[in-house]
């Protein structure tokens, strides 16, 4: 039983990573419940709750960056407050719809934003531009979170 239990910690820990760039799986929590599984089934004796408590942080940041990623890249060009609220609303409503509306979505939200504060297309454009751009950058972030999550727990199994 417990080398089932293992294989499936390491399943849920590459289908993370591999979450960590499709936006479909639910990556860096796949990542965090592998390593407590792997400890869980250890019985915390090489990775104890300080070691997970501090992996946890660092993937609840990684999960908030995913989140708020596309806004951050509005934001960052001076993008009215309602295409903020468009760009998460886009990503929200993009996630029903597989990879084309997580792509798709963030764009098309902060667009239609801007375009509701009155702004021109070419600037609402833009807009959505950045938008993009920041969710590629928080796609970035949430790759490096996961290794790092993955480097904690190897860290803890080793001096533990």
């Amino acid at each position: 039983m417990e080398l089932f239990l293992y294989l499936l910690a390491a399943a849920l820990i590459v289908g993370g990573v591999a979450g960590a760039i499709l936006p479909v799986l639910p990556g860096i929590p796949m990542i965090f419940g592998g390593i407590w599984l792997a400890a869980a089934v250890d019985e915390y004796r090489h990775l104890g709750w300080g070691w997970l408590l501090a992996i946890g942080i660092v993937g609840a940041v990684g999960v908030a960056l995913d989140f708020i990623s596309a806004s951050l890249g509005a934001k960052r060009i001076g993008a009215s407050s309602r295409a903020l609220w468009g760009a998460g609303v886009g990503t929200t409503i993009g996630m029903f719809f597989g990879i084309p509306g997580l792509l798709i979505g963030p764009f098309a939200g902060a667009v239609a934003g801007e375009l509701w504060s009155g702004q021109s297309v070419l600037r609402s454009a833009h807009v959505g531009m950045s938008t993009w751009v920041g969710m590629l950058v928080g796609i970035l972030a949430k790759v490096v979170i996961s290794f790092l999550m993955i480097g904690m727990a190897g860290l803890g199994m080793l001096f533990s």
